[in-house]
């Protein structure tokens, strides 16, 4: 170990097995990328301008909405800057920091997916109560303990991820600093390592699954016993975006990480990546916003605001 030179900037490999496709590539992802990060934004500045949307279903699609574009920034623009310059290369700690915001952010959106399925649990199985529950405290103490939970619980890892030493080979198989192809770099024993992460998300991930699976059961159930037609359509939709995102949002991730981080397919691996990475986060704003009535009205008079003034 003495004679090794250690890392100090990684390479990022891209996407080797699609050559000639960059022309197609780029603007097909820059585009889903302003898409994200348009979408997102305006849920945030709709929903902060129009006081009827101050509840907290909205409150927490904030919040999700601020993680999703941390996420994707700290991700794609990168990836974007390589493939029009050419360049490859990513400093050790813009790597460590980006795999550090990542996965930290995933981890909010993680809770805060699931703290949006107990809120719709109460708001269909208790809507008399509702109001008592959801308070305006609670939910800032959740929106705070999601941040606070998501930073803690990735930090510890990323400490000693940060700690190991990495000499020799410095090319990562993905367009970004995933943490598998990065453990392959190290010159340790990083199994213990990636043992604690399985463990951290198989816990973390079919916990928050299984709790948000539970709550959509119980308003399943009570939507079925909803005596008016109209009223277990309204109910259904209400929470059917949700649903929606939490499927695809689950499926995606736990076929990536609830696996040992250094095996599988890198291929794989990417293409499912680069859909987590692009694509959901596109299509999330339009899933929450599309079919919902409230949101639009109070979209288009932000805009004839704007046009007034």
């Amino acid at each position: 170990m003495v004679n090794d030179s250690y890392v100090t900037e990684f390479i990022l490999l891209g996407f080797p097995e699609i050559p000639g496709l960059k022309m197609i590539l780029f603007p097909t992802l820059l585009s889903m990328y302003l898409l994200s990060v348009i979408g997102h934004s305006l849920i945030i500045v709709v929903v902060s301008m129009e006081p009827k949307l101050h509840t907290p279903m909205y409150f927490f699609l904030i919040n999700f909405s601020v993680a999703e574009i941390c996420s994707t920034t700290a991700e794609m623009p990168k990836m974007l800057f390589n493939m029009v310059l050419g360049k490859r290369t990513i400093c050790f700690a813009c790597c460590m920091t980006q795999v550090f915001m990542v996965f930290t952010m995933g981890s909010v959106e993680f809770i805060t997916l699931t703290i949006m399925s107990f809120d719709r649990y109460v708001a269909i199985c208790n809507p008399l109560q509702y109001k008592t529950i959801m308070t305006n405290g609670l939910c800032l103490h959740l929106s705070l303990l999601t941040w606070l939970g998501g930073f803690a619980i990735i930090f510890s890892q990323s400490v000693v991820v940060w700690t190991y030493p990495y000499c020799g080979d410095n090319v990562i198989d993905h367009f970004f600093c995933d943490i598998g192809p990065l453990l392959r770099l190290s010159c340790v024993d990083t199994s213990l390592m990636e043992l604690i992460g399985l463990i951290y998300g198989a816990v973390f991930m079919w916990g928050s699954f299984g709790f948000s699976l539970i709550s959509y059961i119980c308003i399943i159930n009570t939507i079925i016993r909803i005596p008016s037609a109209t009223g277990r359509s309204k109910a259904f939709f209400t929470c059917a975006s949700h649903l929606t995102v939490v499927i695809i949002f689950y499926l995606a991730d736990m076929f990536m990480y609830l696996r040992p981080s250094t095996q599988g397919d890198t291929r794989v691996n990417k293409a499912v990546s680069l859909v987590r990475t692009s694509f959901i986060p596109m299509l999330n704003p339009f899933i929450y916003t599309i079919r919902n009535k409230d949101f639009k009205a109070a979209a288009w008079k932000a805009m004839r605001r704007k046009t007034v003034f």
